[in-house]
């Protein structure tokens, strides 16, 4: 062979398959990010790209500010590959998925005790948010229903909720026009427990939002109490407001492990309930789940019609177009587990966070908010006194150089000026990563205290530049 046919022969554009991967063009050379590139690539180049660069994220193992699962088992991420096409609106496509999906509510709606889970509704969603916002229009369009009736306006609902709701309760409201009220926590009511909401409610109040572990610190808010303090409200005024249970954590954790709790549809004020199959629910993310106590609390108007995909069928979502998957996998959890495959998982989760937090409880310079025995979530702060050479964001950015991610952040309003750490344990953080973590945590408490002057000035979370 000549070296011009040599040459020639190894221009040719297929040959390329042959170089060694990291010596191939985009591998070699640079590909532009911000804008789509001019050509192609071979899949093995453009997978080995983006996998590398996925490389950079933290471990989700170690990451302990995610309420989100971040592990399932071999026969789920089976299930999971073969099942990925699935798209949730399309139940006359897939009408087996569909199946499972109201199978799915049915098992919470009864696990919630509804009063009849064969009459009531539910419906999957790509999350809690979703979740959330569907039960929080419910309310609102049956209070609008009930004024308009009443020849009364319609136009300036609100809504009742803690200052430590999760973000996506300040989303609903400003998305869809209702004013948020928000309760301030206090040291002596450090959650929302019906204390002066008489202060708050009004004739055009369209719920109240109690919450089945707090986002700030994992407390359960005592929806009982609330309900009672709503009950002691009506015989007052004639005010009937329900309650929405947002239980993205705790409506999978209080059925298995405080089964003496009452929170859910055995209070008759609760009108529906969401949560998060996503979290302690055990699937990878996106799944969410919420269920009203009986069709009466789901307004008609939230449930649409279309004959487009191949056949009528009833669709009530924000969405449209999602994964089918998660709802399958949902289901697996659902037969894996059973009623006492999910309290041992849950039970060694809260196992895990009471040992941790009793140890943390131990250190000279800290103070436990709460010690993780509602959902397993535990949080401190910092002990009056103990220095003012450093601070928890401090600790939070060693931990983090260590890989675990520990948030720091300041509590919502009435208590803004305290600062906490929390830690989240979920399935797949087992008692031997924490004890890891806890001499990890005594190494820079040891570091930061032994500092002769004060570290720079931290006092807000690492932002995220782009």
């Amino acid at each position: 062979m000549s070296v011009t046919a040599h040459r020639h022969h190894f221009d040719e554009p297929d040959v390329v398959e042959l170089n060694p991967v990291f010596t191939r063009p985009g591998e070699a050379t640079e590909l532009p990010r911000y804008q789509l590139p001019d050509g192609e690539s071979l899949p093995e180049t453009a997978y080995q790209i983006v996998h590398d660069e996925a490389m950079l994220d933290g471990n989700a193992r170690l990451n302990l500010a995610t309420f989100v699962g971040t592990w399932m088992d071999d026969h789920a991420g089976r299930l999971y590959t073969e099942t990925f096409d699935k798209n949730m609106i399309d139940k006359d496509e897939y009408p087996s998925t569909a199946a499972i999906e109201t199978r799915c509510w049915t098992m919470l709606a009864g696990l919630w005790n509804a009063p009849d889970p064969r009459t009531t509704i539910g419906t999957s969603t790509i999350g809690s948010s979703e979740a959330c916002m569907l039960g929080g229009l419910a309310l609102k369009k049956r209070w609008q229903a009930a004024r308009r009736a009443a020849g009364k306006p319609a136009d300036r609902p609100n809504l009742i909720m803690s200052s430590a709701v999760q973000v996506c309760w300040e989303k609903f409201c400003a998305y869809w026009d209702v004013e948020a009220r928000l309760v301030p926590i206090s040291a002596e009511h450090q959650v929302l427990d019906g204390t002066d909401l008489d202060r708050y409610a009004d004739e055009n109040t369209i719920g109240v939002v109690a919450i089945m572990g707090v986002t700030y610190t994992g407390r359960y808010e005592p929806v009982d109490r609330i309900a009672a303090a709503l009950d002691d409200l009506q015989a007052r005024t004639g005010l009937d407001i329900p309650i929405h249970v947002d239980g993205a954590s705790g409506a999978f954790i209080a059925p298995f492990l405080q089964p003496h709790v009452v929170w859910d549809f055995r209070l008759p004020r609760v009108a529906s309930i969401s949560t998060s199959g996503h979290k302690y629910g055990l699937v990878y993310p996106g799944i969410g789940w919420v269920v009203w106590r009986d069709r009466d609390a789901l307004p008609d108007e939230l449930v649409f019609k279309v004959s487009y995909l191949g056949g009528e069928m009833p669709t009530l979502a924000l969405n449209f177009s999602r994964p089918g998957a998660q709802v399958l996998l949902q289901y697996y959890m659902f037969l894996r587990l059973g009623f006492d495959g999910y309290r041992r998982v849950q039970q060694c989760a809260q196992d895990v966070a009471v040992y941790l937090s009793s140890q943390i409880a131990r250190l000279p310079a800290f103070e436990l908010w709460n010690d993780g025995t509602d959902i397993p979530v535990f949080a401190w702060s910092m002990k009056a006194g103990h220095t003012t050479n450093w601070n928890l964001y401090h600790l939070s950015d060693r931990l983090r150089a260590k890989g675990w991610l520990v948030p720091a952040y300041p509590m919502p309003e009435g208590l803004a000026d305290v600062v906490v750490q929390r830690v989240v344990v979920r399935s797949g953080f087992s008692r031997d990563l924490a004890q890891s973590f806890l001499a990890d945590i005594i190494t820079e408490v040891a570091y930061l205290d032994a500092l002769d002057g004060p570290m720079p000035h931290h006092d807000h979370p690492p932002a995220f530049h782009h």
